[in-house]
């Protein structure tokens, strides 16, 4: 199977969550809404297996990978506010969950090694991974290769023995979908379908009649957007993104919503308006994050109101403390486990709608043009997703924070009503000065430096956007800059990718932070 090209709302702006972190918490609820529907049976008992020394070993807890895979595998939507309670609702409904921290070789940074126990004895074993923003891949099923990624409707035919006739027999039967494929381990076999519907139970039930089937497992996807065979996308390279925007007299945000539509299958006026409201959540998150947030589980008390209550002593500069003040209220609300867009992760996820909303207000220009600014960065994250992807715990903060600044710098270039080209050159300016950031959470939480990092991510867009709307030259390209961003964080120590096990995240004060939340959590 060919790989789909990245999406806008699948890998860049998105998921619409609660939590502190997309590729643990959100990755995790996919993950668990994919895993209850493996098990036909009453769910009773969860065993999840992390590798030691890995991102996940040292930070499932603060963040909040337990409570997103306990919500998913209950059924709590992402956005539903019980989710915080999920592990004490799993223990209402008799599920048993058990986290394991184990030896072993280390395949992926983020990886899940699941068994699912329901009655009568029913066993599901599958293997998973977090490969960023909330993206996931569920690797193996009972020992059988599979790559699924919540982006097909999925039919897993489970052979009781090798039989191309049987494969053969299967596919006659369907006929209507994107991929089958044929997987052989150990003398038995699985047939793996994907499609763009649900297969209807009559079709189901005739599968399970056949008596070389052993059992038949039905996934519904986890993406906002579907993938299908044969996708074929307007670009997949800035030149020829570049090169359309020339022929056609386009803006930025018009080749977003371009590629946007033919990946998803989806009219241009959708795209559009699943945009706007996206920018509506995130208008939201500010609001609140400016009137104060409560919650105790967390390092930071509410401080976005001291810009304002302070502003007389600040050094003077109205849209800059501007976007302090909205990123700050966006990662708080964040904190407390409120409503916030990963864009293009949760802890990137208040750089890009901060600085684009606050300039936005500065100007005094509508909601239109708000999201045609997203829309213009969301298209440069495309171009990032397929080249690095987001996930800090492969190369660092730079693959976070910095794409967020990139896409930031290329959506205030598209405000200011500049050039596709130098919306690009914006962003490239944008990574390369912030390439080889780290990232080392304090405490295990993804709050600081979280919270600087992503202030200086809207501020480096500012100037970023800027540099180039002046006509600085950027010197490197942006698929160039890429390249480099890729192999800085192949050459990053383990330790400074988001695993708690090196930088700020060991000093003596982050360790006494560490001590200090778990005796809270004690007494509570």
């Amino acid at each position: 199977m060919i790989k789909p090209p990245p999406s806008i709302f699948n890998d860049v702006i998105g998921p619409v969550m609660r939590g502190p972190s997309s590729s643990h918490l959100a990755a995790a609820h996919r993950i668990g809404d994919l895993a209850r529907q493996m098990v036909k049976r009453e769910l009773r008992e969860v065993i999840t297996e992390f590798p030691k020394g890995t991102p996940l070993a040292e930070t499932y807890h603060g963040h909040g990978s337990d409570i997103g895979l306990v919500g998913g595998l209950l059924g709590i939507g992402l956005t539903d506010d019980c989710i915080i309670n999920a592990l004490d609702l799993a223990k209402k409904h008799g599920v048993d969950v058990l986290f394991r921290i184990v030896e072993g070789p280390v395949k992926h940074p983020n990886l899940y090694k699941m068994t699912l126990i329901g009655d009568k004895k029913e066993i599901v074993h599958f293997t998973a991974i977090s490969v960023g923003g909330g993206m996931i891949e569920i690797q193996e099923i009972e020992g059988f290769k599979v790559s699924i990624s919540g982006d097909f409707y999925e039919t897993l035919v489970f052979l009781k023995e090798e039989s191309r006739e049987h494969y053969e027999a299967i596919k006659n039967v369907i006929k209507n979908f994107e991929y089958c494929e044929y997987i052989t381990n150990d003398q038995h076999a699985l047939v793996n379908i994907k499609t763009t519907y649900k297969l209807p139970g009559e079709i189901v039930e005739y599968l399970e009649s056949f008596n070389f089937v052993e059992k038949v497992i039905q996934l519904n996807p986890v993406l906002p957007i579907l993938s299908r065979k044969n996708c074929v996308v307007p670009f997949r390279t800035v030149s020829e993104m570049l090169q359309i925007a020339s022929e056609k007299n386009l803006e930025l945000w018009e080749l977003g919503v371009m590629y946007e539509s033919a990946r998803g299958n989806i009219s241009q006026q959708e795209v559009i308006n699943r945009m706007r409201e996206i920018v509506s959540i995130m208008k939201s998150a500010i609001q609140k994050g400016l009137e104060g947030t409560c919650y105790e589980d967390r390092i930071l008390g509410p401080q976005a109101y001291l810009i304002e209550k302070h502003k007389d002593k600040l050094i003077p500069d109205n849209l800059v403390n501007r976007v302090i003040a909205y990123i700050t209220a966006i990662m708080e609300v964040k904190s407390a486990m409120g409503v916030i867009v990963a864009a293009p992760t949760a802890g990137a996820c208040a750089a890009l709608p901060g600085v684009i909303i606050g300039t936005a207000t500065e100007l005094e220009v509508g909601l239109d043009e708000i999201v045609k600014a997203m829309l213009a960065a969301g298209i440069i994250g495309v171009i990032i997703a397929d080249k690095t992807g987001f996930a800090a715990e492969m190369g660092g903060c730079q693959l976070e924070c910095g794409a967020a600044s990139a896409m930031a710098a290329a959506g205030l270039v598209q405000l200011a009503g500049g050039t596709p080209e130098q919306g690009v050159d914006a962003a490239s300016i944008a990574l390369q000065n912030i390439l080889g950031l780290v990232c080392d959470p304090v405490a295990g939480r993804v709050e600081w430096p979280c919270l600087g990092r992503n202030i200086i991510a809207g501020v480096n867009a500012i100037a970023s956007a800027n540099m180039a709307l002046a006509g600085y030259d950027k010197v490197i390209p942006l698929e160039e800059t890429l390249l480099a961003m890729k192999e800085v964080g192949d050459l990053m120590h383990p330790k400074l990718r988001c695993t708690g096990l090196g930088g700020l995240s060991v000093t003596q004060t982050s360790e006494k932070i560490y001590k200090e939340l778990k005796q809270r959590a004690k007494r509570k």
